[in-house]
């Protein structure tokens, strides 16, 4: 409850400061109050519950009651000693603990002190609450790499806004200098209508880019509650530790947990050693002497054990609690095998894109070059106009595919991170 409360206070918070979000760890801290991080919370506090309920089976279970017993003939309240009924009868001033209508009252305690499957049941219910906290801490990973992807995203479609900007300014002038080529017929008129093509692809190109733009805020929102108007300046504060795959660890807690469930249903077929106890308060009117009360405590302790024999439902059990683990062996195998896969694809996938970006933004300072050639070509009419628009179109191209390899980057980067369980927040600032 204490946790929705604090949830409540701080939202109001966050949306105050949406338009003073400056780093993204404002975003990673708005994402740990999300209801996507709370509803993990909660599975976490019903394993938590299952838990207890496991354990508490080991405790003492104390009953109260209270009892009226009607029957046709006089019954003994209490059993009576043969010493102490033969003297009763011989003594008949001696109001004797028989009476048609018997009024009870007490309590009655039992407690396992050896059932094996009791302690068995505890540690599964144990390794289910280590299961749900390892995805919590998983999925948490997992939405902060989609930040961090969908801010390198909104990195990358700024940048190539910026880009568009620049090829519509740079085809802004071309088309002042065209037109007055076109007015003084030293250039067709279709050279001026291909100027005219090339601003408007720009403009539908930025239009496109605005709506996924939308959906990447959109996006961000849904997990932070936060509305970025810009993309937020990332730094590389820390690269991935390989090693063991924990986005594993769900999975292998739970198959620890169902093999310790199948050892479970085989022990309920294990001997059993109980304590139990009562103590009764009985009063009745004696039958002998009808107007007089009789008050008669009585107790009881004693340990049962119990051997089952025969019980065909508990094979079922026993059956059923095997598949159920070789299920959750035969997941676990799957996923090890597609993600071990998956990391080393990445892994080679990172190194690739590293050595992409150097690439990319050598040759988009040699195309700048290149395009300044090519202006200059144009306007002495050394150049077409379709010849000159091919540099203008590969600057832009090549400037694409530095922003977009440079995203690219980000999002294998943030794959790795959650594979291998490495703290996102201390690699990215």
């Amino acid at each position: 409850m204490y946790k929705l409360i604090i949830l409540m206070l701080f939202t109001p918070l966050v949306l105050a400061a949406q338009d003073e979000v400056k780093s993204i760890s404002v975003l990673f801290d708005s994402l740990k109050v999300n209801p996507h991080i709370r509803g993990n919370e909660l599975k976490m506090e019903r394993a938590l519950a299952g838990k207890r309920i496991a354990t508490g089976e080991l405790f003492p279970k104390i009953d109260a009651f209270g009892s009226y017993n009607y029957s046709s003939t006089p019954t003994g309240m209490v059993p009576v000693p043969p010493d102490d009924l033969i003297k009763m009868v011989q003594d008949r001033t001696v109001a004797q603990p028989f009476s048609e209508n018997i009024f009870r009252a007490g309590a009655t305690v039992s407690m396992p002190i050896f059932v094996k499957s009791v302690y068995t049941m505890a540690s599964k219910a144990k390794k289910m609450y280590q299961s749900t906290e390892a995805k919590k801490n998983i999925d948490l990973l997992k939405n902060e790499a989609v930040i961090v992807s969908s801010n390198a995203n909104l990195l990358y479609i700024d940048a190539l806004n910026e880009a568009l900007t620049k090829k519509k300014e740079s085809l802004m002038k071309t088309k002042e200098f065209v037109q007055i080529k076109v007015n003084n017929g030293r250039l067709p008129e279709s050279a001026l209508l291909k100027i005219n093509t090339g601003i408007n692809e720009v403009d539908i190109m930025r239009n496109q880019i605005a709506q996924n733009k939308e959906k990447i805020i959109s996006a961000v929102y849904s997990l932070t509650n936060v509305k970025l108007n810009k993309p937020l300046d990332m730094t590389q504060t820390g690269t991935y530790e390989n090693g063991e795959l924990k986005v594993l660890e769900p999975l292998q807690k739970k198959a620890d947990a169902m093999k310790l469930g199948v050892r479970a249903q085989k022990e309920m077929l294990y001997p059993a050693l109980v304590l139990h106890g009562m103590y009764t308060y009985n009063y009745a009117k004696s039958y002998n002497l009808p107007d007089q009360g009789v008050n008669e405590d009585y107790g009881a302790v004693g340990v049962t054990l119990k051997i089952p024999i025969f019980q065909k439902s508990q094979y079922s059990k026993i059956k059923l609690s095997k598949i159920e683990f070789e299920e959750s062996e035969n997941d676990l195998a799957k996923m090890r095998l597609e993600f071990t896969a998956q990391a080393e694809q990445l892994e080679k996938t990172l190194a690739l894109l590293n050595n992409s970006t150097e690439l990319y933004k050598k040759s988009v300072k040699d195309k700048e070059e290149l395009l300044k050639i090519a202006k200059v070509a144009f306007e002495s009419d050394r150049m077409s106009t379709d010849d000159y628009l091919k540099y203008e179109d590969d600057l832009l191209m090549e400037r694409s595919k530095l922003y977009q390899t440079e995203a690219q980057r980000w999002q294998t980067l943030m794959k790795l991170a959650v594979i291998y369980g490495n703290s996102i927040e201390e690699m990215v600032k």
